[in-house]
């Protein structure tokens, strides 16, 4: 259907190995461009729709890039969204393992990315991931390069020794045996409230005027997207959304100085994008990243001084203009 941001919207279910996968295509209106696709992936927590596409000015990263010429899709991995949920995500968190590790997420992107080849006969596919949806996408793109375009790489963690949050120390580490994910602790997925999608927000955005950086409408329609993800939240008090924990651990991993895949096996333009406000990558993982693309043709590390984790979600004079200005170069 169209929409009046200029984009029209349709919705495809797409067989992956443990069931079906959700892709929501984003294009402009009026395109029947050839342009290289783009798969935007998610993070840990919060499915696509609420991460990319909100149905409010500023919501939708998705549009904005359609707009620029090319088709979009918003890719859902297992467990999250409108994908498939493992039968263990039905019962008690504490019954199962961490659901949803690395290698079934590059196998869940290698499943959209055929999807999408075959859709619009495309040879290669560019890949955007945010945050630990980087992480998939890098592991997934060093592995299957022959698929993969451009790759975006979006607060995304790498190797990050001492990460002062979620590594040694965290509430993500097993106290009884320190250097050891919690697993038992946090089972296989875990239950988000709209209280928790917001804390850490606003812990990076100025104290005085919160406003100024972010909209409340956008704020209001993120959180209200990602409850509606599950059609289970309101069944819980407060609601509630499930999400897979095994991307915890696997950023754990990386926040303790863990590698859980190799930049040198990339062997295309790469960009490097981060807030200098983000709480999730560090420096130190932008540092090593442009150290080991040393294979790529081009790589591009950018930081936006005083963007967030969610310089997308932010205003236009609080970084979400100049990410744009930055991806639509890179793209081309």
């Amino acid at each position: 259907m169209d929409n009046a941001d200029g984009a029209t919207r349709h919705d495809h279910l797409v067989d992956g190995e443990a069931g079906q996968l959700f892709v929501r295509e984003v294009r402009a209106i009026s395109d029947e461009s050839a342009a290289t696709p783009l798969l935007l992936i998610h993070g840990a927590r919060v499915p696509g729709i609420p991460s990319f596409d909100l149905p409010v000015p500023g919501g939708s990263l998705a549009a904005d890039l359609a707009r620029g010429g090319r088709p979009v899709f918003i890719g859902d991995l297992r467990g999250y969204g409108g994908s498939a949920r493992m039968p263990e995500m039905a019962g008690d968190p504490a019954d199962s393992a961490p659901l949803v590790r690395v290698p079934e997420a590059a196998r869940d992107i290698r499943a959209m990315v055929a999807w999408i080849q075959g859709q619009t006969g495309a040879k290669r596919v560019s890949l955007l991931g945010w945050a630990t949806g980087g992480m998939w996408c890098g592991y997934y793109a060093a592995s299957m390069p022959e698929t993969v375009d451009r790759l975006v790489l979006y607060n995304s963690l790498y190797r990050s020794p001492g990460h002062p949050s979620l590594g040694a120390g965290s509430g993500l580490e097993d106290a009884a045996r320190p250097g050891q994910f919690d697993a038992a602790g946090y089972g296989g997925f875990r239950y988000n409230t709209a209280a928790s999608l917001l804390a850490a927000w606003d812990s990076s955005l100025p104290a005085d005027d919160p406003d100024s950086w972010r909209d409340p409408a956008v704020a209001a329609a993120y959180v209200e997207a990602a409850l509606a993800s599950d059609e289970t939240s309101a069944e819980r008090e407060p609601p509630s959304f499930r999400a897979p924990v095994g991307a915890l651990e696997d950023s754990y991993y990386q926040a303790t100085g863990r590698q859980l895949y190799d930049a040198s096996l990339i062997e295309y333009p790469t960009l490097v994008i981060a807030g200098g406000r983000d709480f999730w990558s560090q420096p130190v993982d932008r540092e090593a990243l442009a150290a080991h693309l040393c294979h790529a043709p081009e790589v591009r590390v950018h930081v936006i001084e005083d963007g967030t984790h969610f310089i997308h979600l932010d205003r236009a004079k609080a970084g979400r203009d100049e990410f744009l200005r930055v991806l639509g170069e890179f793209l081309g």
